[in-house]
């Protein structure tokens, strides 16, 4: 299998892995330092290690357990990239969740895969992202494409449910659509964590939504509207 362009044994990709299992991260650095292109810098088992270790180990890759006992992998992807912008992260799981995979997307992973893939696919993944192209499981793919344009039936237009927003809650709203964290956010409009999160909470209930990620692609698709004008 040939090595990643503009990658080799004297320059490899940097890989940092997160995982709950011992056993899953000792079979991934095997897998992985098998390959002279890839090398495996630091190892994570929980999201607050992850985000303690990661930053300062700067790795080109980063392969990240969707569920970990102290959060989940997806809020991790999302707090390292907005500290490392150029990081490629990687969702690996053993659920095929429609869900996660959306949320994955929002949070800028450049992959996810089931942990049920081959060690050679798995490793073609992980040099795939790492060239900056994205690697996401087929068949969960489809599935999500299907239901976003079978959608069930819509509640209010989003421009009306916006019109009920503060300029406040605007202002919140476009930056989770950006997939900052409630950290980021406060920071970007100088505001302290929780009332952010009142903020977010508040918003939500006025979109007729439940989930962060739901306000995510409501905040996009009028992103997209006001550019097309």
């Amino acid at each position: 299998m040939s090595d990643v362009p503009g990658f080799s044994a004297e320059a490899p990709v940097r890989v940092f892995l997160v995982d709950d299992h011992e056993v899953v991260r000792r079979g991934l650095r095997d897998l992985l330092g098998a390959e002279a292109d890839l090398a495996v810098v630091g190892e994570a088992a929980t999201a607050g290690q992850a985000l303690a270790r990661g930053p300062a180990l700067r790795p080109d890759v980063a392969i990240l357990d969707v569920r970990l006992p102290d959060g989940d992998g997806v809020s991790v992807c999302r707090e390292l990239r907005s500290r490392m912008p150029e990081l490629a992260c990687l969702m690996l799981t053993s659920f095929d969740d429609e869900e996660a995979l959306l949320d994955a997307i929002m949070a800028g992973a450049a992959g996810y895969v089931l942990k049920q893939i081959k060690g050679s696919d798995l490793v073609a993944a992980v040099r795939t992202v790492a060239t900056g192209q994205s690697m996401l499981d087929p068949a969960t793919t489809a599935r999500l494409m299907h239901s976003l344009r079978d959608p069930e039936p819509a509640g209010p237009p989003e421009d009306q449910r916006l019109a009920v927003l503060t300029e406040r809650e605007r202002d919140v709203l476009e930056l989770i659509g950006e997939g900052l964290t409630n950290r980021r956010i406060a920071e970007r409009l100088y505001l302290s964590e929780k009332t952010v999160k009142n903020h977010i909470s508040r918003l939500l209930g006025k979109l007729g939504v439940e989930r962060r990620v739901q306000a995510a692609v409501i905040a996009a698709q009028v992103r997209e509207r006001e550019e097309q004008r």
